[in-house]
């Protein structure tokens, strides 16, 4: 059975997705991981700034999986361009997360370690709606490789070329 042009764009952006869960879930274990030990150690007092921290270093880990194995057959611009654009898209990404922290904790009174967590959960939630849409849309958005590429993408170039002539 031949894979239609379609169905080869709908594989290929579940391979991404899953990918992506995946080093989504390992980033969400060291955020919400770290910004426990943080809150409940040598940040207790400052929730939103251990949120940053949290963050900020599961946006490092992040960046390893996405770039060298979720999106690794994508053509990628050079490394300090992906780098900088990675960062700063984390950057709202997170920004959004700890706005929703300080937002819930301080104005709602969100207080104690379950709602702590609920709420770090739906910041995180947020913040990745946000990442995924853009990772792939400016972040890793270069040509695919060769490799990666539906062969009948090929195969209509070509046809519309000679049908040109």
């Amino acid at each position: 059975m031949q894979t239609t042009h379609s169905e080869t764009i709908v594989q290929r952006l579940w391979r991404e997705v899953a990918k992506f869960g995946i080093v989504g879930a390992i980033s969400f274990v060291v955020d919400m991981g770290l910004f426990n030990l943080l809150v409940t150690g040598p940040m207790d007092s400052k929730i939103t700034t251990a949120k940053i921290v949290s963050g900020a270093v599961a946006t490092a880990v992040a960046w390893i999986g996405n770039r060298f194995w979720t999106f690794r057959h994508r053509r990628n611009r050079p490394v300090h361009h992906e780098v900088a654009l990675f960062f700063a898209v984390n950057g709202i990404a997170l920004g959004i997360s700890a706005l929703w922290i300080a937002f819930t904790h301080y104005v709602l009174h969100l207080d104690g370690a379950f709602w702590l967590n609920v709420n770090a959960f739906i910041g995180i939630g947020l913040g990745t709606l946000f990442r995924f849409w853009t990772y792939r849309r400016f972040v890793f958005a270069s040509e695919l490789d060769e490799e990666d590429r539906d062969p009948s993408d090929l195969v209509v170039v070509e046809h519309r070329s000679a049908s040109v002539d």
